[in-house]
């Protein structure tokens, strides 16, 4: 195999080799697209304008690093803390009725094409997440760690599940265009976007009737599990007291 066919994947060996050893991926990434470029014959000026020129064009995936320390500032100065409180202060609020609520505004607004309206960054971890463990305090008082995991990872899931089928519906979407040009290109012709997203329409309801049914015995799975784990601690605690008094009567 001709050697110089092979000096432009240089970049793939560098990515790989850098993330192995943890260096900052921002580096490795620049230093992966210089290689590729000087293995290619580019001089240095030209990598800079050809970098420049992509991130014009793609500024826009930019902004999203601005949420980053917003969101920062935002729970630094209570946002977390005021989300549990605002919900403790509604008596019929639970943890799946709150994820419920927001699985079907997460789905129906993506498949309306308006899917940054909520997010993992921007809106489970500062406000869903929040709420619906502040639902369960409210509740159940003091949560164990493990809980509180799970009702984390349950709102990060309600967002995922309900924005990856709910896209789909949306015609404009990047997916839905890219399979309706490559059906063209090979051939399949009558298959237009709006097509496409009417046949995702039933994956869509599937997907939101069988995460509504678990979502709604999410409440008392954790009832039960907290139950469970207070009656551990009350007999630790029976047990402790239990060794404290043979050791002080010895």
């Amino acid at each position: 195999m001709n050697a110089e066919l092979l000096l432009p994947l240089i970049g793939i060996p560098l990515v790989v080799i850098g993330f192995a050893l943890r260096v900052n991926p921002l580096l490795v990434v620049t230093v992966a697209g210089l290689g590729t470029g000087f293995a290619v014959g580019m001089d240095f000026m030209s990598l800079l304008e050809t970098f420049g020129e992509k991130f014009l064009n793609s500024r826009q995936l930019t902004s999203s690093l601005l949420i980053l320390p917003i969101i920062g500032l935002l729970e630094h100065y209570g946002l977390r803390e005021r989300a549990q409180q605002w919900v403790a202060s509604i008596r019929s609020a639970t943890t799946g009725r709150i994820l419920m609520l927001y699985f079907v505004v997460r789905e129906a607004s993506a498949a309306m094409g308006l899917l940054s309206l909520g997010g993992q960054a921007q809106t489970v971890r500062p406000l869903l997440s929040p709420m619906a463990e502040g639902a369960a305090s409210n509740l159940h008082g003091e949560l164990p760690p493990a809980i509180r995991d799970r009702i984390a990872a349950h709102a990060a899931a309600c967002d995922n599940v309900a924005l990856f089928f709910g896209e789909d519906i949306f015609i404009a979407f990047g997916a839905v265009l890219l399979m309706a040009a490559f059906l063209k290109e090979n051939g399949i012709t009558g298959i237009e976007p709006l097509a496409i997203g009417i046949w995702g329409m039933p994956t869509a309801l599937c997907a939101l009737v069988i995460h509504l049914f678990r979502l709604s015995r999410l409440d008392a799975s954790i009832a039960k599990d907290i139950a469970a784990w207070q009656k551990t601690n009350q007999a630790n605690q029976v047990n402790q007291a239990k060794q404290t008094e043979v050791v002080v009567s010895a």
